[in-house]
């Protein structure tokens, strides 16, 4: 009986000092995550605060690296393809609305979109912003941004009904027969436009940093399976 008593305590410690290498090295991963974070945030703020530089070109579309290019500041010139602006959806501290994608075609024929800016839902129809669709040559600063692809939570793209629910380079520009076009698009900046509308500058940069939390969970964890490993060796045997 106290053999099998003392096998049973064995193999529970061994069972909490495994949990407890375990919840370690989870902890451990997530501090490592917090200072991958930390460093991103820094480069991001750094970027945002920069001087505009020109978007990248052709030659440098298909080997972008995003870690160095979403957010940086950029300043391009060209005029705007408003009868092939998209609408998108969009929730902004203005309320929702639509953010009014638009092809800007450059001096080399290359075409980049240029989220121009939020539009409420009663203003969407292109005369409602008629006065805002400049033919002139314009120059735009914004922030580049990578692609959202598919749609949004739980809604997909359907260019067929012309609904976009995220800001799908591809598929919008294979939709408004848009080519060649850049792997990226750019929110333009707080720069008013004529009449009003669209409304830019309304970039959200935040990034979610809970790792330290996490970290102190994990820990809190081991410390647990710890003091459980160690009361299950050392409590007194029972009584015969």
């Amino acid at each position: 009986m106290s053999r099998g008593v003392n096998v049973r305590r064995a193999v529970l410690a061994l069972a909490g000092l495994g949990l407890v290498g375990v919840f370690l090295a989870l902890g451990t991963w997530q501090i490592q995550r917090r200072a991958w974070k930390l460093d991103l945030i820094a480069r991001v703020e750094a970027r945002l605060h920069a001087e505009p530089i020109a978007p990248p070109p052709p030659a440098e579309w298909a080997h972008l690296d995003p870690d160095k290019i979403e957010y940086r500041r950029v300043r391009l010139s060209g005029r705007f393809a408003h009868d092939r602006s998209a609408l998108v959806q969009a929730l902004t501290e203005r309320g929702g609305g639509f953010w009014v994608l638009t092809p800007l075609v450059q001096a080399d024929g290359t075409t980049v979109l240029i989220n121009r800016g939020f539009v409420p839902g009663d203003r969407k129809e292109r005369a409602d912003r008629a006065v805002g669709e400049t033919t002139d040559e314009v120059t735009v600063t914004g922030l580049l941004r990578l692609p959202e692809p598919g749609g949004g939570f739980l809604r997909h793209n359907d260019p067929a009904s012309d609904r976009w629910y995220s800001r799908d380079v591809a598929a919008i520009a294979a939709a408004r027969g848009i080519g060649p076009v850049a792997p990226y698009f750019v929110d333009a900046d707080a720069t008013p436009n004529p009449g009003g509308l669209p409304i830019g500058g309304l970039t959200v940069v935040a990034f979610r940093n809970d790792h330290l939390v996490y970290a102190l969970t994990w820990y809190t964890l081991a410390l647990m399976s710890a003091a459980a490993s160690i009361y299950a060796l050392r409590r007194p045997r029972p009584e015969v």
